[in-house]
């Protein structure tokens, strides 16, 4: 897949979407470093693609979106190059949160999840994927995708379509729980009380269409597998397994 700023997919074309050093500038750990660097390119998003127009309709239909990411390799100063990170906002009337699913289609992605209760931190789970691998975020989960190799990180996502990522909590913080240097994950100081971290694995389940290798956008066709993403308090089963690692 040969990803510039520019993407044809399908019958296709959309230009990137850019997020600059100075758009996260309040997330960024190496402060003496931001205050000589000068604002640059850091990654690339196409959002709601489709390859068809019948399956742009299927789709919308179902209020989901397809969107592909670009993180090429860089260094913010002592931290790996990462996205601003995000929260999701709660599905009316359920006391969770929209969640999302990642594929990796080149590169390797870590992500780091941290979870929200009364304004603590409650758990946070670092999962790194390998090309071919799937990532389910579970509900409340907010999540940051760092590129800490010498390598393009190119992924692709499903979310539902109907709402807006929310920036602000972690931009407030300074960022995630975790910073992660060249030596390691560090905490933020700005948190209290954060838990350690606990590493789990990609989450490859092929009974819910998501199987090491294949490309997830297949499930256009069988899209119901997706309901997850729309009515999460359908799935506690799913988010379950996936916080026990199993």
């Amino acid at each position: 897949m040969d990803i510039g700023k520019e993407l044809e997919f399908g019958e296709l074309a959309r230009v990137a979407d850019i997020r600059m050093l100075y758009d996260m500038d309040e997330v960024i750990y190496d402060r003496t470093w931001l205050g000589t660097a000068d604002n640059f390119e850091l990654y690339y998003m196409f959002r709601d693609m489709y390859k068809t127009k019948t399956e742009a309709d299927i789709i919308k239909e179902h209020n989901l979106r397809y969107d592909i990411t670009v993180i090429p390799p860089n260094m913010l100063g002592r931290e790996y190059i990462k996205t601003a990170g995000h929260y999701h906002p709660e599905v009316p009337g359920t006391g969770m949160s929209y969640t999302e699913v990642y594929h990796i289609f080149e590169g390797e992605a870590t992500y780091l999840l941290q979870k929200t209760d009364n304004g603590k931190i409650t758990d946070v789970v670092v999962i790194t994927a390998q090309a071919g691998d799937n990532v389910i975020v579970p509900p409340d989960y907010g999540h940051i995708t760092i590129n800490a190799t010498d390598k393009v990180l190119r992924m692709a996502n499903w979310v539902n379509r109907d709402f807006s990522s929310v920036y602000e909590p972690m931009k407030e913080l300074a960022g995630g729980a975790y910073y992660l240097l060249e030596s390691g994950f560090i905490r933020n100081p700005k948190y209290d009380n954060v838990p350690p971290i606990r590493y789990l694995k990609p989450t490859n389940y092929p009974e819910f269409g998501f199987i090491k290798g294949e490309d997830m956008y297949g499930l256009v066709d069988d899209i119901e597998k997706l309901a997850f993403l729309t009515s999460p308090q359908d799935f506690t089963h799913l988010f379950e397994k996936i916080l026990a690692g199993t």
